[in-house]
């Protein structure tokens, strides 16, 4: 497997992907994340694509299997200010991965995706759905650390915040 950027041409097949991310949580008991919403909608994606932080996960065969959000820099989730039940445990320089999705056709394409932003950034954030506990096992299986909760603007669900720091770890 490996990364790049996302490009416009890879739109609908990130779509695809999205759709069959939803579906999936649908039937593993995490129905809320993005059900309901439809989440992720399709101009935030033309966004993501835009401003250069939507990465796509490629197989061998160089098909698009996933797709994810990645951003780093110096306080740059509004909504990671505030963390209630915990704390952050690295410095307010980190990157974030949002709305990670594969298509199911491989194993590992979440374990990939997340290490390779870790390896970006050597301080990352995700924070994900209390239902999801799929992502949970991952963040848990690949040194993440729960570090309290959070809120998103997009509906009242908390989400459960996690953090690997290469300081912390070493």
């Amino acid at each position: 497997m490996k990364i790049r950027k996302s490009t416009e041409q890879d739109f609908k097949r990130i779509m695809e992907i999205y759709a069959f991310a939803r579906e999936y949580m649908k039937t593993h008991g995490n129905p809320n994340q993005w059900g309901p919403t439809n989440w992720p909608p399709e101009e935030l994606i033309h966004n993501d694509i835009k401003e250069g932080n939507s990465y796509v996960c490629l197989s061998e065969t160089e098909q698009v299997i996933g797709v994810f959000y990645f951003i780093s820099g110096k306080n740059i989730e509004p909504t990671y200010k505030n963390i209630s039940e915990g704390a952050w445990a690295g410095s307010d320089t980190y990157g974030v991965v949002h709305r990670l999705a594969g298509d199911g056709s491989e194993k590992g394409i979440g374990a990939f995706c997340i290490e390779w932003a870790f390896s970006k950034c050597g301080n990352l954030r995700i924070d994900t759905h209390g239902d999801n506990i799929v992502m949970q096992n991952l963040l848990k299986k690949l040194g993440f650390n729960h570090c309290g909760t959070i809120y998103v603007e997009e509906d009242n669900y908390p989400r459960l915040a996690f953090e690997k720091c290469r300081a912390i770890e070493e």
